[in-house]
């Protein structure tokens, strides 16, 4: 019975795990993305405030579609990608 109990901890966080690596995408070039590109509008805490109004993948992708618009940024679907894995990653642990 101990056993089990060693087990289950260990298998969530490898599902945890498997789930944030199976997102397409590659982080450091999101990073390098969001540095070159979204710092001059957004800072740190527009992700890590109490309102914001992303709640899920689906709308954290929509919102970058929405700031390409409102830029003029024209991002690659890749590109796209490494942005979500990297915001993701990094703020919102979205699974």
């Amino acid at each position: 019975m101990l056993k089990s109990f060693v087990v289950f901890p260990f298998a969530a966080v490898l599902s945890v795990s498997a789930q944030a690596a199976s997102l397409p995408g590659d982080s450091a070039s999101g990073k390098k993305l969001y540095e070159a590109n979204c710092m001059s509008c957004h800072k740190d805490d527009v992700h890590t405030r109490k309102d914001h109004t992303v709640k899920n993948l689906k709308g954290l992708t929509e919102q970058i579609h929405n700031c390409e618009h409102m830029t003029d940024i024209k991002l690659g679907k890749n590109q796209v990608n490494d942005l979500v894995k990297y915001l993701n990653d990094t703020y919102y642990k979205f699974k």
